[in-house]
């Protein structure tokens, strides 16, 4: 018996019949574990399980569809299985009503109680009360020096101008903060958030994140709403931290992400 079977044993009182990886898993091992009592469940190792786990939960606090976590400890998560199915409009229109519901979940203050990390990217969280100056401090010069010497410089140039671009104190809504379309599993009873890397901070980032490999259909903003005035805009601020993100854990090839949106608003 493995370790991981050894541990799954003893947390869920059943054997593992069979194991197979699941999709996804850049930063982290997925698998989905056959018990021999007839139950499935995820098994996701990393060394922020625990964190991920009081995400989950904060998300299911606020009444919003997540993955029930079973169990965890160490370095393993393991949470309930659930169906996947093909995207249809009803189910984008449910996607929008969640995450209305859950950006209706306020903090007070912008921030988490925790830092986080995607991989070796550290997600920097200590709370501050202005918008611009989390934005700035805590994601797109959270790690000046891990940034090449001409994009630093550009980078810099935009956080000067945050305090003009984004609002001064929009409500701290509570954020999945990494919310691109795989970490959303559409099942038969629900659009569901899994993966989450939670935040409180301006409701956009989230809307930001799930245009940056594509467009939500209209049924999403069906269930959402509409959104403020410069909202264009300000989404190229807020795609510019997930283009950071991807050009230091992935390389050269989303350097054109991170100019685009630099280009974009006029650096």
């Amino acid at each position: 018996m493995s370790e991981l079977e050894e541990t799954v044993h003893s947390l869920l009182g059943a054997e593992v019949a069979r194991t197979r990886p699941l999709h996804g898993g850049d930063l982290s091992e997925v698998h989905l574990l056959e018990l021999r009592d007839g139950r499935q469940v995820v098994a996701k190792s990393g060394p922020l399980a625990a964190q991920e786990a009081r995400m989950l939960l904060a998300i299911r606090s606020a009444g919003v569809p997540a993955p029930e976590v079973l169990a965890v400890t160490g370095c393993l998560l393991l949470m309930e299985a659930l169906d996947e199915t093909p995207p249809t409009a009803a189910r984008w229109r449910a996607l929008g009503t969640a995450l209305r519901q859950l950006h209706s979940t306020a903090g007070q203050h912008y921030g988490w109680s925790n830092d986080y990390a995607f991989g070796q990217v550290e997600v920097p969280n200590s709370p501050l009360q202005n918008w611009p100056e989390f934005w700035a401090r805590r994601r797109l010069l959270a790690d000046p020096g891990a940034l090449p010497r001409d994009l630093r410089q550009r980078v810099e140039a935009i956080c000067l101008k945050l305090p003009e671009l984004l609002p001064n104190a929009p409500p701290p809504a509570l954020l999945h903060g990494d919310l691109w379309t795989g970490n959303v599993l559409f099942s038969s009873a629900a659009a569901y958030l899994i993966d989450p890397a939670c935040y409180f901070g301006h409701a956009e980032v989230d809307l930001a994140m799930l245009h940056l490999f594509g467009t939500p259909p209209a049924d999403f903003y069906a269930g959402y709403g509409a959104l403020a005035p410069g909202h264009e805009m300000r989404r190229c601020i807020y795609q510019l931290w997930p283009a950071l993100v991807h050009l230091r854990l992935f390389g050269a090839g989303y350097r054109g992400m991170v100019e685009a949106r630099l280009s974009a608003l006029g650096l």
